[in-house]
């Protein structure tokens, strides 16, 4: 079975097989939207929320595409030998043969999705999961972040700037406001309650984050989804932040300063528990 193996417009081919236009709106323009879903052992992790939020961006960009997604997938994954891996799905608007700002009439879409080993990291344990070390930076993205869009040179430059900093992420703040990371989303833990900034056009609506809130509620923890400033940081019990192919994940430093005791926190300890229950449900078809 050929371990390398994408997905282009119908066929699924080796990597350098596949071949899209020079024109190809998503190429020039980032005419495009995509969606990055985990599948444990070939089963896909809250498909049907990551297929839910790809209709969204679609609709939002006036872009249609009709495709049998999970069927299509679920082979890609098989094709690649199952298992623990990521995959990501892109469609553009295609390619009219030429380079033009406004697209004139219906084109057909570019599909592409391709695979990518993820470690399981739930077998792992949460004695193994390593707090981050993050940065507070202010977001320079567009503001239609609940657009899945494939326009992500912001998110690549804060990144980097992270990373120079010697951080594993970035939590990004716009208007005195903290959005979200650059790559996930984010939860503060005071008082025993979990707090999450509020949804609107600049926050991706995370299908990882609306698990935890899921898993919070049916356990008895309080959440609120509310506006958050910096400062609240300073006096949080605990940080997260969570993204599809991370789960979620203890912050213990930001800017160089611990987190409450630089520890990671009891209530990420039982939330890594309900979400490792929730993920071994799915995968042995309990859920």
């Amino acid at each position: 079975m050929n371990s390398e193996v994408v997905y282009l417009n119908g066929q699924f081919l080796p990597p350098e097989q596949a071949q899209i236009s020079v024109f190809d709106r998503g190429f020039l323009f980032a005419d495009s939207v995509y969606e990055v879903i985990p599948f444990y052992q070939g089963v896909g992790f809250r498909l049907q929320e990551h297929l839910q939020r790809l209709a969204y961006s679609l609709d939002a960009i006036g872009l249609q595409a009709e495709q049998d997604w999970p069927v299509l997938l679920n082979e890609l994954v098989r094709r690649n030998g199952g298992g623990n891996r990521s995959v990501y799905l892109q469609i553009s608007r295609g390619s009219e043969g030429r380079r033009r700002f406004a697209s004139e009439g219906k084109l057909q879409p570019t599909v592409f999705a391709c695979t990518t080993p993820i470690r399981h990291i739930y077998d792992e344990g949460a004695d193994r999961i390593q707090g981050y070390n993050v940065i507070l930076t202010d977001d320079l993205r567009w503001h239609r972040c609940d657009i899945k869009s494939t326009g992500l040179l912001a998110n690549l430059l804060m990144q980097q700037q992270a990373h120079r900093a010697g951080a594993d992420e970035a939590l990004l703040v716009r208007d005195g406001v903290l959005s979200e990371g650059t790559s996930s989303n984010l939860f503060v833990v005071r008082d025993g309650v979990i707090h999450t900034p509020r949804l609107s056009a600049g926050i991706l609506g995370g299908t990882t984050r609306a698990l935890i809130l899921e898993l919070a509620t049916d356990a008895g923890i309080p959440c609120q989804e509310t506006d958050l400033r910096p400062e609240a940081l300073a006096t949080a019990d605990e940080v997260w932040i969570s993204s599809s192919t991370r789960g979620v994940v203890p912050v213990t430093r930001i800017d160089g300063q611990p987190v409450a005791d630089g520890q990671k926190g009891p209530l990420w300890q039982h939330m890594f528990a309900l979400f490792t229950r929730f993920q071994h449900r799915l995968m042995t078809g309990e859920a």
